[in-house]
């Protein structure tokens, strides 16, 4: 595809592969979601997403999805939070004060890697009472079953998973973890974005096919309890710019039974 914009004339001059073309109101929804698109890859490959922080730690995220995410949780009130991936630590802080605002939750979060100066920083900070970290590979089986036993069998639980990206560690620990989400809540895949970004600059041609999007369609065709269902904005919906994510078909939600 092939986009040219002319501000003068307020125009979006899309060309399509087959060389078809249109043309869009720059300012209309259409043009603002194939902008949208565009300006995502540009903004990952700046690593913009790198420069946010949550409570002094480093949170890799894009910041519109945390606030979707905090509007989940909100209304879920999950009694436990399992998360998968660390990395610098905002993630998990993230969780553990949506849980002490709510005055309910806890957090179980798992690394393969945990660094010292990490774990201190987290066991020693204010929210220690609210959350365990766990150091090893979240989708082997001694891993899983030490954060079964620690979740207990929660009313309501969230699962976040953000560690190893492949889609087969990721189909992993869908079936690892999907049984600790109660109807209503969800199992979110977190990254899908990467299915888009396989051929910019820091992308990997792999990642067409490799990715946690496609281990959550997979995982929802296998499981008919769970569809992908992005939450609803609380406000604004109308509004809402799906290409504005780096969560594509990562939100899976428990059906009722």
């Amino acid at each position: 595809m092939r986009m040219q914009i002319d501000t003068r004339q307020g125009t979006l001059c899309i060309e399509e592969e087959d060389g078809a073309e249109r043309i869009e109101p720059l300012y209309s929804a259409e043009a603002f979601r194939l902008v949208s698109s565009v300006w995502l890859k540009q903004e990952w490959n700046r690593l913009h997403w790198q420069s946010f922080s949550w409570f002094g730690l480093p949170i890799h995220q894009f910041p519109d999805d945390l606030l979707r995410l905090q509007e989940v949780v909100v209304a879920v009130k999950p009694e436990v939070i399992v998360e998968t991936g660390i990395c610098q630590g905002g993630s998990v802080l993230f969780f553990a004060t949506l849980c002490r605002l709510l005055g309910k939750g806890r957090v179980i979060s798992v690394d393969i890697h945990i660094p010292a100066g990490l774990r201190e920083h987290i066991e020693n900070g204010p929210f220690a009472d609210l959350v365990t970290l766990i150091e090893g590979d979240s989708s082997n089986p001694e891993i899983v079953e030490r954060v079964h036993a620690l979740a207990g069998k929660p009313q309501s639980a969230f699962v976040f998973l953000d560690s190893d990206h492949s889609k087969a560690h990721v189909r992993r620990e869908l079936e690892a973890y999907s049984d600790l989400v109660a109807p209503g809540s969800y199992i979110v895949a977190a990254d899908g974005v990467m299915e888009s970004l396989f051929d910019t600059p820091l992308g990997q041609p792999e990642w067409d096919l490799d990715n946690p999007a496609a281990a959550a369609r997979e995982f929802v065709v296998a499981h008919p309890a769970f569809e992908i269902r992005r939450p609803r904005a609380l406000h604004g919906e109308e509004h809402v710019v799906e290409a504005l994510t780096y969560w594509p078909d990562a939100w899976l939600y428990r059906k009722a039974t």
